[in-house]
């Protein structure tokens, strides 16, 4: 069994580029010709990645397999963590929910068992791989926290892997902040760092360059590369944090103005990532009713609190708003697992798993109640879609925890091999399912665009991108990117070493 060579990326703060980073490196070891896996211990997500055998991990962990060229499993992400109430989240352990718990008691009762899943973990994927490359979260130096801590340097010392730590320049102060993440190291964590990446520069390189000689000098480690801003990067995001990079305004030089609602607890938002590389659609995020204005399409995305983000449309206006638009007949509307609950007449929770509200009326624009269950539905999912009298097979994936049952006779969206999904209104202006993903499917969404065309009276565009191949692309583009501005060399030198090392 091959004893793989382990390589860790931690940041000075969350949002530093350690996701993508991986990413880059997943695909060029890949390319290189190792057997490579992704792994990040514990990570706190609301956007999700279904693996084969129907397991829930991290989105970014899903991506990273998928940059890899393997196939996702929950060794490569054992502990999800799921904000779903105020200080309280759903630990999913193994793709499976564990149970929910307030952060106070995590920290607290959790350690003990997350320290063997952690390990167990490792060990299956040592086994099994030549290269993990390894993801931490926020910061080593959070001093308050470190000495429970579950995904940074522990994590290191267990796999025994070498830490390279990144800066985002485009917050400012990177230098501060990396020569006070190393100051606040352990000695023995200090020396397991072998080198910096600055990530998203934008600029002239020399005006950085005495920056980067002090920095070697004053602290003894090398600057590992400075990577250039990489622009139109279609990489799915996990971390709602990327979200405040689109804009609540209209633009009025797309034809197809699409307003996607962001309640506080929306989830897989990557559904509507395919609209960014259509050139007539113009993709905003809006969380007021003033901000709504006057769209041709309303997604409702998935929402880990069904109950309290519809109760937050209500407290908003934005209930108010939706049913506006929707006696007017001019905005189509589109909602998606909790989006799609809340399209219906009720949703009950008797459990409480949600909120205290037993029972909550939704927006009623179709007929279906759905009930919250403590059992959680995870799986893979494809089937057939007819809509505009055309015929497409769709893939997908569900997760949800609430059954929907429908109060009178409706028109099924998806007819899957043994059951229904979702359903549309006989003018085909709203539609509701479970399927996440819906919209990668590059013809149903050529053709669910062009019919809003075509109710606008514009000519319809054939022949439209296809997505699964940008995405395939831009594994290889970030790739070559980090490949050309990263010692890629004096890494795998380092790799080497430690694994030496340790035999």
């Amino acid at each position: 069994m091959p004893s793989s060579q382990p390589i860790m990326f931690q940041g000075t703060h969350s949002d530093a580029g350690k996701s993508v980073i991986v990413t880059a490196f997943c695909r060029i070891f890949s390319q290189n010709g190792y057997k490579t896996a992704p792994f990040k211990s514990q990570n706190m997500a609301l956007n999700s990645y279904i693996t084969v055998d129907g397991k829930e991990i991290g989105r970014a962990q899903g991506v990273q397999a998928e940059a890899a060229n393997i196939q996702a499993t929950t060794d490569m992400n054992p502990i999800l963590i799921k904000p779903n109430r105020e200080n309280e989240s759903q630990i999913v352990v193994h793709g499976k929910p564990f149970k929910n718990m307030e952060a106070g008691a995590y920290r607290r009762d959790f350690f003990d068992t997350g320290i063997q899943l952690i390990q167990q973990s490792l060990m299956n994927l040592n086994k099994k791989y030549d290269r993990i490359v390894i993801e931490g979260a926020g910061s080593p130096a959070e001093v308050n926290l470190n000495d429970r801590e579950l995904v940074n340097m522990r994590v290191a010392r267990m796999a025994n892997a070498p830490v390279v730590l990144i800066g985002d320049i485009e917050k400012g102060g990177v230098f501060a902040s990396l020569v006070g993440t190393l100051q606040l190291l352990e000695k023995e964590d200090h020396s397991r760092v072998i080198g910096v990446i600055i990530n998203k520069f934008r600029g002239d390189l020399s005006l950085l360059q005495p920056g980067l000689s002090w920095f070697e000098e004053y602290t003894g480690k090398k600057v590992l590369g400075v990577i250039p801003h990489l622009p139109n990067l279609n990489i799915d995001a996990e971390d709602s944090v990327i979200l405040n990079q689109y804009t609540h305004k209209q633009n009025s030089e797309k034809e197809i103005d699409i307003a996607v609602i962001q309640y506080p607890k929306i989830s897989n938002f990557t559904d509507l990532d395919p609209f960014t590389v259509e050139e007539d659609c113009h993709i905003r995020y809006v969380s007021s009713a003033k901000e709504l204005k006057q769209p041709d399409l309303v997604i409702l995305p998935g929402s880990k609190n069904t109950i309290e983000d519809l109760l937050f449309l209500k407290d908003s206006g934005l209930a108010d708003k939706l049913e506006s638009l929707r006696k007017k007949g001019n905005t189509f509307f589109f909602g998606i697992c909790g989006g799609y609950q809340m399209l219906g007449s009720e949703v009950h929770d008797p459990f409480s798993i949600e909120s205290p509200f037993v029972t909550t009326k939704g927006l009623q624009f179709v007929p279906l109640q759905t009930t919250i269950t403590k059992e959680k539905t995870t799986t893979l999912s494809e089937g057939i879609v007819i809509f505009q009298n055309n015929r497409f097979e769709v893939k997908g994936y569900e997760i949800h925890m609430g059954i929907t049952k429908f109060e009178s006779n409706v028109k099924p969206f998806i007819k899957k091999t043994t059951e229904l999904d979702g359903c549309m209104s006989y003018n085909e202006k709203i539609i509701g399912t479970y399927f996440h993903g819906i919209f990668h499917n590059d013809p149903f969404r050529e053709s669910y665009i062009n019919h809003i065309r075509e109710f606008k009276g514009l000519a319809p565009i054939y022949r439209r991108p296809s997505y699964v191949d940008i995405r395939e692309e831009a594994y290889d583009r970030l790739a070559d990117h980090v490949r050309h501005h990263v010692d890629l060399e004096y890494i795998e030198t380092k790799m080497k070493e430690y694994q030496q090392a340790a035999t």
